[in-house]
């Protein structure tokens, strides 16, 4: 029996493709999830695996409706062949049940792994790059010294309100906490 496994990431997407090619592979029961391919837990995923037996052929459009990592991938395909179950990937010609469908999902999953740990590779190698020029990385502080000042002004007025300072500043009220640890208590002990 073939089992369709269809998955989209947000609510936005359109499973309609997905499912009208696992229909027209022929598979008999079909189990649809709006999740991200990151999140590990995937009940419908779950459910098509409860209800696959031996002989069963679990059918994805792509490999990557299935997992998003190399190693999720290859646990999960080891889980199906130790439980008798092929795998078929519609766009990428994948097909478990053969000795040659199992040569090929290897071989793409070995370059994947491979293409992966390049990316790695070379991002760490451009960070340390950046590190040399005296680059750092990450976001650029929504407050500069500036503008703490003039927020402490601000905030030094009793009048003026926390929410008020924020709005005239353009940043939340946490952002200012964050800032100046105390808020207007940390201003009037410091006088």
């Amino acid at each position: 029996m073939f089992v369709g496994y269809a998955r989209v990431s947000t609510r936005d997407q359109n499973p309609a493709l997905q499912l009208e090619a696992l229909r027209g592979a022929g598979c008999e029961k079909v189990f649809m999830e709006k999740a991200s391919g990151a999140q590990r837990d995937r009940p419908e995923l779950q459910a098509a695996m409860d209800y696959l037996r031996a002989g069963d052929v679990l059918v994805v459009w792509k490999l990557d409706r299935l997992a998003r990592s190399v190693r999720q991938l290859v646990e999960t395909a080891e889980l199906l062949q130790e439980r008798e179950i092929g795998l078929k990937v519609l766009t990428q010609a994948i097909d478990t049940t053969s000795p040659g469908g199992r040569l090929t999902f290897h071989l793409l999953a070995a370059i994947a792994e491979f293409e992966r740990e390049l990316t790695l590779e070379r991002t760490q190698a451009g960070l340390a790059h950046a590190r040399a020029l005296g680059r750092r990385g990450g976001r650029k502080p929504s407050m500069g010294e500036a503008e703490i000042r003039r927020a402490k002004a601000m905030l030094s007025d009793p009048s003026i309100t926390v929410e008020e300072v924020a709005r005239q500043m353009g940043v939340q009220p946490s952002t200012l906490y964050r800032h100046i640890p105390g808020g207007r208590s940390s201003l009037e002990q410091a006088a």
